[in-house]
């Protein structure tokens, strides 16, 4: 279906943590805002099975049951939401102007920026299955993975803060780098050497995670030698890295090196004025769906304060 308006003072486009709760919020403000899904609706949370970690949620909560009952609560206030996917930014012309995948065309006062990240994966069909996860706070403290002998792939800081997380609820955890030396800083380089639960495996590469619907090992190959090898395992956490999702305003925004949006902390507002980021988009320290969430919160009362302004000034 088309967007029931061609105008709104409010747009979002991205609908996982931070999306749902900048809608919720601008919609109790009056706002009437359109969320706009994208590609993946309800974000990375749609691929995560057991939330423990989200306030309110004692005995936990599915990710797509969570981000239903966000969805749910933001159209309990009047939140529009559109399946749909934002191909096109025009952040010169005011309003703003979207360009949409159906082919519709809308236009905004102020816009949210809620499209998250991608976790960076190994590439290979059977990371695809439980036992398998892109987050150690989110999934770590799991009953399928205490007490087992977990596996790490990566070499960078993530990598090590994820390891020396685990080490809290696993026997042991083993990290396997594809170089002979981390890339990251020396200090969690450290950390996580001198910790006796934790083992490297230098120079390898996960070939394919062994295991039918549980996670039983993986097999390695070692990128110098080209031997391949088979490590018993329970779980499996890849720490490669996170994909911004921020090529729709490439060009538009101001993004940092990684290509995360700038925000002007402790604000939500970017580099153009009216365009405001919340989550994943600009948060590569933590990542997650609470501190998403936050942001979302602080980016529609941004938002709100940004339009009252702005109607000030022409009133």
């Amino acid at each position: 279906m088309p967007p029931a308006r061609i105008h709104y003072r409010v747009a979002i486009i991205g609908s996982g943590p931070a999306g749902w709760t900048a809608a919720l919020y601008s919609a109790r403000a009056d706002l009437q805002p359109i969320v706009i899904q994208g590609s993946q609706p309800g974000g990375q949370l749609m691929i995560t099975t057991d939330v423990e970690n989200y306030p309110g949620f004692p005995g936990g909560i599915q990710g797509p049951e969570m981000m239903e009952l966000f969805r749910a609560q933001a159209e309990r206030f009047g939140t529009e939401v559109l399946l749909d996917l934002v191909t096109e930014v025009d952040f010169e012309a005011r309003p703003f102007r979207l360009t949409l995948d159906s082919g519709a065309n809308l236009t905004a006062d102020a816009i949210i920026i809620a499209s998250g990240a991608s976790a960076k994966a190994l590439g290979i069909p059977s990371e695809r299955q439980a036992g398998v996860s892109a987050c150690a706070v989110c999934d770590g403290a799991l009953p399928i993975y205490r007490n087992k002998e977990l596996v790490v792939v990566g070499g960078g800081d993530t990598a090590m803060e994820e390891a020396t997380f685990l080490t809290k609820f696993a026997s042991s955890v083993t990290i396997v780098h594809r170089r002979d030396e981390f890339r990251a800083s020396k200090i969690m380089q450290e950390r996580v050497l001198s910790n006796p639960k934790i083992s490297v495996i230098w120079d390898g590469v996960v070939e394919e995670i062994l295991g039918d619907g549980a996670v039983t090992g993986v097999r390695l190959r070692n990128v110098r030698t080209d031997e391949t090898s088979e490590l018993p395992t329970g779980g499996v956490f890849v720490a490669i890295g996170h994909t911004p999702n921020t090529d729709l305003v490439k060009g538009q925004l101001e993004l940092t090196d990684a290509g995360y949006v700038v925000v002007q902390e402790p604000t939500t507002r970017t580099s153009v004025p009216g365009v405001f980021a919340a989550g994943d988009v600009t948060d590569l320290i933590y990542r997650q769906a609470v501190t998403a969430a936050g942001q979302g919160c602080k980016a529609a009362i941004d938002a709100e304060r940004f339009l009252e302004e702005q109607a000030h000034r022409s009133g």
